[in-house]
């Protein structure tokens, strides 16, 4: 009953901030790998940041120093902060899971003035 489910999406203007959040169940959640992707319209999902089991962390160059990804091991939750956020934010930005190779659904961010 492995499961993420992503929240937190909305509509916000250039510049703005949304947190997202993604809680996990169903596996030992702290054992694991996680990572924030996205996918806008017409282009191929890519990875916007990860953090390991130990707490390492990893982002794409187009959000560096934008975003923050965090865990939370008690509450089985990866978090991503979102800043300055610019158009090109524009995605669905989906929880994932690294071995157990586990999707959330998806959750749209649209940053539009």
């Amino acid at each position: 009953q492995v499961q993420l489910v992503e929240s937190g999406g909305g509509l916000v203007q250039p510049g703005g901030s949304l947190r997202l959040s993604c809680a996990a169940s169903g596996f030992m959640f702290s054992r694991y790998d996680m990572s924030w992707y996205r996918q806008a319209p017409g282009k191929e999902r890519e990875l916007v940041a990860g953090i390991t089991s130990t707490g390492g962390t990893n982002y794409a160059d187009s959000v560096k120093g934008r975003f923050t990804i965090s865990r939370d091991n008690v509450q089985k939750m990866v978090l991503l902060q979102m800043n300055s956020l610019k158009p090109e934010d524009t995605a669905v930005y989906y929880c994932y899971a690294s071995r157990i190779r586990s999707w959330g659904q998806g959750t749209q961010v649209t940053v539009s003035s």
